[in-house]
């Protein structure tokens, strides 16, 4: 059964002409012997005629579309047009044989393209790089437009061709004519051919044009898109002449060593030392996108000790952490640091001659960071019930929330993991041994790297850990108090709900005091979600008074809608010594499939007041940190931005922190460590708002999570109860003209900082000395 109809375009002016992407109007379509032809809109679009009742269906409902690559497009009479595709016939009709010769006209234009698109996919379909660049894939795109554009020039070139042929063959048969009765209606059918003529000669025109801005469009790009190349190419030859420049520099400081050779009977040869220059070069090219660079070298065969380079095998390259400066770094050898220690190379501290060696990178009281101390420590759980594998019903979500406000609507406890922001918070102090050894450095510059190592150990945590921890309620609380085991006491408190803040104070009886104030803003971007913790921590020591000040960066949660979750950090940190003024930059080096690096890669540098580097770090935040004392600097050729860079020779780098492995089973328990198994262990003597005793917490924790979200959801509710109390008691005292008082934390109240200058919540003293008289008195019901 053919379906059959028509529609008729006017000749509107805000129909494209024929020859475009896209052309609209009105057409009759014949729908049955009953109702007959009926008015309906017509859009064509991408090679498929598509047709609505109204203009304002476009928005939701399509009557039916036809596919013209395999339409058979036809014409009965003067305003008639037939379409066959799929076995089915569209029998349409225009008003005027105009109107009927100008959407005929856009049909076959609009066919013929719709075929080559599919001949080209075909053709395609197994030649593509599922990871081709960008730029290829743009510059493909332009040539098929603009191939595609000149094939409906070839088009319109032959429907001119054969209205002229039959115009030509009207004008002929006008001349023959005897009957003055044949030469009226021979002189409307030329009529009628000249104007299909010129229909077509204007498609024509406005295809030209189309082409023609296209090609001057897309000229401009291409020429802007080869001068980049021009300068990326200066630039690697700029970068190789610096590199053979080094390399002369580092060979002729070596052969100009006193005792060199006396000492070194065999090195590796220069050529095979060295990374080959166009290594170095796409190596360098990089290094303005991701941070330091390190590149081993790969000789191994030794030759006469007169051709011998001061490079072997522990050779690393590292490009500079600052934006306006960039620098080498060459690891010295144990055998070529005890020459070194010889001769007059100045220290990177100040011209004075270097003799320290390997044992002195760092002070023996700071040098074994990996070790603990026998503690006494109470027996603790090693395992929690392991993570029931409940699907998540997405109905079950979608039916609460019909009716309610965004902000009402509760998230099931499938997203969450059983723990509560503060004690995710807490989970910083899981390596709080590297603070204890850095109390006991003499060096404030040793100390830095030991502070870096545990700003950077705090994310090693996160990289299994997908799932959000529980929100804390307003006024909750949670402490960890390892005062005998290890000596130190933790308390955080949720001090705001909107914006949400927690503080968070550590002190320790080996020398150090920890404060940190959180807020966490988060910006959802489509595939990835973004949360940037905004606060600063500081950190003090109390017998060198040395006070650090730094920032969290921004972490990222990946494939947020579709596919598998997976967790990134990015950005950079400034830790500042307030005291001593001395810095250490961190760069957390963004993941790139693109990018050579290691994953989850973390550089920085040491320096001291005065911008002089004296270590050098490197490492991965979900694994290890190291440091590498610098013994030489030496500046080297400017690069082809007018940047300096530096040539810095180092010790062997030194191990600062490593990660602890995670128990076993970690997988089936939310991918705990050590530390998180235990935070939520129930404890005798903590406060009533603290969150080992949130029940939805708990319960999820035991796998029943059914009645964890019934749990959560009451607690939510009842918070919201409470939040509205405190508005409608504020907006009585304000009609009254009294003051009120809103919410006050129970422990912490806000100080201006002195070092900053920032208002934060500080802890004023009390909840330890309440948990020894073992009254809670003063702690609000929030569960």
């Amino acid at each position: 059964m053919s379906e059959q109809g028509k529609g008729s375009a006017s000749t509107s002016t805000a129909a494209p002409a024929p020859g475009s992407d896209t052309y609209k109007g009105w057409l009759f379509k014949w729908t049955n012997y009953l109702k007959g032809y009926q008015r309906r809109w017509f859009v064509l679009s991408n090679g498929l005629l598509s047709y609505y009742r109204t203009q304002a269906e476009m928005a939701h409902t399509c009557r039916g579309t036809i596919n013209l690559a395999t339409a058979h497009i036809d014409t009965e009479d003067a305003c008639n047009i037939v379409l066959s595709s799929g076995g089915r016939t569209y029998h349409l009709k225009a008003s005027t044989e105009v109107e009927r010769q100008r959407w005929v006209t856009a049909l076959e234009l609009a066919k013929a393209k719709a075929i080559r698109m599919m001949n080209d996919q075909s053709d395609d379909s197994g030649d593509e790089e599922p990871t081709s660049q960008t730029d290829r894939s743009e510059i493909q795109g332009t040539l098929k437009v603009l191939v595609n554009k000149l094939d409906d020039l070839s088009t319109c070139n032959d429907l001119i061709a054969k209205h002229g042929a039959a115009l030509q063959r009207s004008l002929s048969e006008l001349e023959g004519l005897k009957v003055p009765l044949d030469g009226g209606e021979k002189i409307k059918a030329v009529n009628e051919r000249a104007t299909l003529f010129r229909i077509t000669s204007n498609a024509m025109i406005n295809a030209c044009r189309d082409f023609l801005d296209l090609a001057e469009s897309h000229s401009r790009r291409l020429q802007r898109a080869l001068q980049y190349e021009r300068e990326q190419r200066t630039h690697l030859e700029e970068t190789i002449e610096q590199l053979a420049k080094q390399h002369n520099s580092l060979e002729r400081a070596w052969r100009e060593a006193p005792t060199h050779a006396s000492s070194t009977p065999s090195a590796p040869t220069t050529s095979q030392n060295l990374v080959s220059d166009a290594e170095h070069a796409k190596h360098t090219q990089k290094l303005h996108h991701s941070g330091y660079l390190s590149s081993r070298n790969i000789g191994s065969e030794r030759v006469n000790k007169e051709d011998a380079s001061d490079e072997d095998e522990d050779t690393e390259y590292f490009d500079a952490m600052d934006d306006s400066t960039e620098f080498i770094t060459v690891t010295a050898s144990e055998s070529t640091q005890h020459k070194r220690s010889q001769s007059n190379l100045s220290g990177a501290s100040g011209g004075q001659a270097s003799n320290s060696n390997q044992e002195d990178h760092m002070s023996p009281i700071c040098n074994d960071v990996s070790a603990k101390e026998p503690v006494r420590c109470r027996q603790r759980r090693t395992q929690i019930p392991d993570k029931p594998n409940y699907s998540l019903n997405l109905w079950s979500i979608m039916k609460n929330c019909i009716g309610k406000e965004l902000s009402k609507i509760p998230m099931p406890v499938n997203f969450n993991e059983p723990l509560s922001m503060l004690q995710r918070l807490t989970e910083d102090l899981e390596y709080h041994e590297l603070l204890d050894k850095a109390a006991r450095c003499e060096s404030s510059l040793e100390q830095m790297c030991l502070v870096a190592a545990f700003s950077v150990s705090s994310y090693s945590t996160t990289v299994h850990r997908t799932a959000k921890p529980f929100n804390p309620l307003l006024g909750e609380t949670y402490e960890l108090d390892r005062l005998e085991e290890f000596g130190y006491r933790s308390l955080c408190e949720q001090v705001s709900h909107h914006p949400p803040a927690a503080a968070h104070h550590v002190i320790s009886r080996r020398g150090w005091t920890l404060r940190q104030e959180i807020t966490i803003a988060s910006k959802f971007r489509g595939k990835y979600l973004s949360i940037m913790p905004l606060g600063v921590i500081h950190l003090h020591f109390h017998s060198s008074g040395n006070h650090y000040v730094w920032r969290k960066v921004t972490s990222t949660v990946h494939n947020i809608i579709v596919g598998r979750l997976w967790i990134d950090q990015s950005g950079d940190i400034e830790i500042i010594n307030h005291t001593t003024k001395e810095t250490c930059q961190l760069k957390f080096i963004p993941y790139s499939y693109f990018s050579r690096d290691v994953p989850r890669k973390v550089t920085g540098v040491v320096a001291d007041s005065k911008g002089q580097a004296h270590y050098i770090l490197s490492g991965t935040w979900d694994e290890k940190m190291e440091s590498a004392k610098i013994i030489q600097s030496s500046e080297g050729a400017s690069g082809s931005e007018g940047k300096q860079k530096t040539v810095y020779q180092t010790l062997p780098p030194k191990l600062l922190w490593k990660k602890y492995p995670l128990p076993e089973n970690a997988e089936n328990m939310y991918y705990f460590s050590s530390l998180a198994l235990v935070l939520n262990e129930p404890e005798d003597g903590v406060a009533l708002t603290d969150s080992r005793l949130r029940p939805d917490q708990r319960l999820m924790e035991d796998g029943r999570w059914d009645e964890a979200n019934v749990e959560k959801q009451r607690l939510e509710e009842k918070q919201r109860a409470v939040r509205r109390r405190r508005e409608a008691e504020a907006t009585g005292a304000l009609h009254e003209g009294r003051d009120y008082e809103g919410y006050q934390p129970l422990w912490f109240h806000q100080r201006r900082e002195s070092i900053t200058g920032e208002t934060n919540f500080v802890y004023k003293g009390g909840y330890w000395e309440s948990k020894e008289r073992e009254d809670w008195s003063m702690c609000p019901e929030i569960f």
